[in-house]
């Protein structure tokens, strides 16, 4: 089972994504970073840290690519997807390039997880097409290429729930 799970900032995605795959193994890819001097980012990974159970493995510094070709038998959650964006952006250097210019890697990552065969696989990502326009360029280009990713994903995922203040709506449910 294929599960994106949307939400906005701290709407309760993560926690709810967590609890889809039950007591047993899982792997935890983790793609936020910690970024100098911002101790405030920092808090929000020790939350997200502390709330793992111990026995879960967590892949943050492995490429997702890499992470999904392993095929692991166990749940794998991946939280989240705008993180990862936004590391591909950096690492492409593509804040100021047109739209689609990262197209290659992010179709490899849609094609991963539509052809994924491993354990459950539960996608965290932020729904950003519920909000103002963005002011600035690179703002835009983060919500078109987010709300683009987020849209292909749902496609090839089974399941697609929407969390709201804590509470999920299952908006494609698997058969």
């Amino acid at each position: 089972m294929r599960t994106l799970v949307l939400g906005g900032a701290r709407s309760g995605k993560s926690a709810f994504a967590e609890s889809l795959v039950g007591s047993g193994p899982v792997v935890y890819v983790a793609t936020a970073r910690p970024w100098p001097g911002d101790t405030d980012f920092d808090s929000r990974i020790a939350q997200h840290i502390a709330r793992r159970p111990a026995h879960w493995v967590t892949e943050d510094s492995r490429d997702l690519l890499d992470v999904l070709a392993d095929v692991p038998s166990t749940a794998v959650i991946v939280d989240d997807m705008g993180t990862w964006l936004t590391h591909t952006l950096d690492q492409a250097d593509a804040w100021e390039q047109p739209r689609g210019t990262c197209s290659k890697r992010i179709d490899a990552v849609v094609r991963a997880v539509d052809t994924y065969a491993g354990g459950d696989l539960v996608l965290v990502t932020p729904e950003v097409g519920m909000s103002v326009i963005p002011e600035h360029p690179s703002g835009r280009l983060f919500r078109d290429e987010l709300g683009t990713l987020n849209e292909r994903l749902a496609q090839v995922c089974e399941k697609v729930v929407l969390v709201i203040a804590g509470q999920p709506l299952v908006i494609k449910p698997s058969n």
